[in-house]
């Protein structure tokens, strides 16, 4: 079996420039399971499909899998069931699945290969039987430009149950990865292909670097015999019970660890000292529990001056283990409201010094923050906060809300950013179970608040959000693009014009199988695949509100 190290020393070796592709299948290589089966899951919770479509669909869904229906003659079965559908609102759909469920099932070693990749300036594309519905939102996500799936005929901007053919399988992969190096520039004999199927087996053969990922038992016997490189990611997927257990223990553990700060209490009668003492066994036993390790660069800036207040970009539960690791001591910090309804976790984090706020009433979270103003002026304590104010279902940075930068002022004490690139590969948003992982951390240099007014947080704001962004290697914050070229930013820093400037969102750029499609969106039945489309690679998985 081949590392993950193994796979980033492969790419690092690999020629720079876009004439080298790295295509992705999806299912089962860029994400744990099958989207598909979270599609129609969701249309059955919601009802948008009946027991007879659904038994239809598992026929055909058993005829595949059992050999006697090809990819397209199973299509053209799940296909039916959305005439009359409006794309649009597969679109919508599709969307709210990824954010609700398919966002989590990303790997993070697909993600690092895909990072990986657009660092060599290679051209990286996803390559699906699935449906653009189902793909694009996560394409957008990993900032994929180039997207080519199975696509669905729509008329008049509704599907009319027919699938545009060829399909994007088999044969159908090749051609589409053909269709991409014409395009593109794309020499496949110096290009990389991942999956983890068999039936991908035509593309694998066609690429240099054929990179086999989780593999069905077949593909792992054709990938040994070829000796292909075979890579396996436990880091998603079912967890086991003892993993459950461990992060069961980890959640928990905030409770015994608060108690054993009693006797520290009775001792010395000092709350600080007993909620310090709290703090940092709850720290080192949640995270020994996780497996969780730190990488921290710029470990100095958390103690070069305090009070201050410290913000992070919030992607996991697991944020409440990572800051209290880093800041160990004399802490205050703000929680939502719905935390104090947590049976006896709740109440210890209450006796700790977490503010509880209600997010939909600004001014109402700012009173609730008065507090901690007077912690910060009389106690010497500082305070965590995350400005996004809810966790993101990626790395991608959320807008910031003014709350701690208004806290500051008013504390007069300085704001210590600390960039978290990849805690959701310990517990992305949804998931209860902790995986053991590495986060790697940057703590910034603090920046002085003395001189800030209110007439002008807006552009402190941002300025501070484009340092997270800068971090991250994101794109900045247009807005600052050129002033941050020229004008120091805070915390000592300078801005420069090398840095290399990306557009604020990535291009999905959706291809068709067929070669001839129109650009504009036909007003009759198309044979060719309009913008964006397609449907479920194994069913139906849009609303049926919109039928008409």
């Amino acid at each position: 079996m081949a590392s993950i190290r193994q796979l980033l020393k492969d790419i690092e070796a690999s020629p720079d420039g876009p004439e080298v592709a790295a295509i992705f299948d999806f299912d089962g290589t860029v994400i744990s399971g099958y989207s598909a089966t979270l599609f129609i899951r969701e249309q059955l919770r919601r009802g948008d499909l009946n027991a007879r479509e659904l038994i239809e669909l598992v026929q055909a869904m058993t005829s595949f899998g059992l050999g006697s229906m090809g990819f397209s003659a199973m299509m053209t079965v799940t296909a039916q069931f959305l005439r009359g559908i409006d794309e649009d609102s597969y679109h919508e759909f599709g969307e709210t699945l990824y954010r609700d469920q398919i966002a989590r099932r990303v790997y993070p070693e697909s993600r690092a290969l895909i990072d990986a990749h657009r660092a060599k300036g290679h051209t990286v594309a996803i390559i699906s039987s699935a449906t653009c519905y189902q793909v694009q939102p996560a394409a957008r996500d990993l900032g994929i430009e180039h997207v080519m799936c199975t696509a669905l005929e729509v008329e008049d901007g509704k599907f009319t149950g027919g699938v545009v053919r060829p399909t994007c399988f088999g044969q159908g992969k090749v051609d589409a990865a053909e269709q991409l190096a014409g395009e593109q520039g794309v020499d496949l004999d110096q290009s990389f292909f991942y999956s983890d199927s068999q039936d991908d087996l035509l593309l694998l053969e066609r690429v240099r670097f054929p990179r086999v990922l989780n593999p069905s038992t077949q593909l792992l016997g054709t990938a040994r015999d070829r000796q292909w490189p075979v890579a396996r990611f436990t880091s998603r997927g079912r967890p086991s019970v003892f993993q459950y257990l461990r992060s069961a223990a980890a959640t928990v553990s905030l409770v015994p660890t608060f108690l054993a700060g009693l006797p520290v209490y009775a001792l010395t009668r000092s709350k600080r000292q007993s909620l310090n003492f709290s703090l940092s066994l709850f720290a080192d036993t949640a995270s020994a529990l996780i497996g969780l390790d730190l990488n921290v660069r710029g470990q100095e800036h958390l103690w070069s001056q305090r009070p201050a207040v410290f913000i992070f970009n919030h992607q996991s539960k697991a944020d409440v283990v990572i800051m209290a690791s880093l800041l160990r001591r004399d802490m205050a910090g703000v929680g939502k409201k719905e935390i104090r309804d947590m049976p006896v976790i709740g109440k210890v984090l209450e006796l700790g010094g977490v503010v509880m706020i209600d997010r939909a009433n600004s001014a109402s979270a700012i009173e609730a923050m008065t507090p901690l103003v007077e912690a910060m002026r009389e106690e010497g304590k500082s305070v965590a906060l995350a400005p996004e104010g809810t966790r993101s279902v990626s790395p991608r940075l959320g807008a910031f809300k003014k709350g701690a930068f208004h806290l500051a002022m008013q504390a007069g004490v300085p704001i210590v950013p600390i960039v978290i690139r990849n805690a959701g590969d310990v517990a992305p948003k949804g998931e209860f179970v902790f995986r053991p992982a590495t986060v790697d951390v940057e703590v910034l240099a603090p920046i002085d608040t003395s001189d800030w007014q209110a007439a002008t947080l807006d552009q402190h704001v941002r300025e501070v959000r484009n340092l997270f962004l800068r971090s991250l290697g994101q794109p900045l914050d247009e807005a600052l693009a050129a002033a941050a070229a020229t004008r120091p930013l805070p915390g000592g820093k300078t801005g420069t014009r090398t840095r290399a400037r990306t557009k604020a969102k990535a291009r999905v750029t959706v291809k068709a199988k067929a070669k001839t499609e129109p650009k504009a969106r036909p007003k009759a039945r198309s044979k060719t695949r309009p913008k964006a489309n397609t449907g479920t690679g194994a069913g139906k998985a849009g609303p049926r509100a919109r039928r008409s």
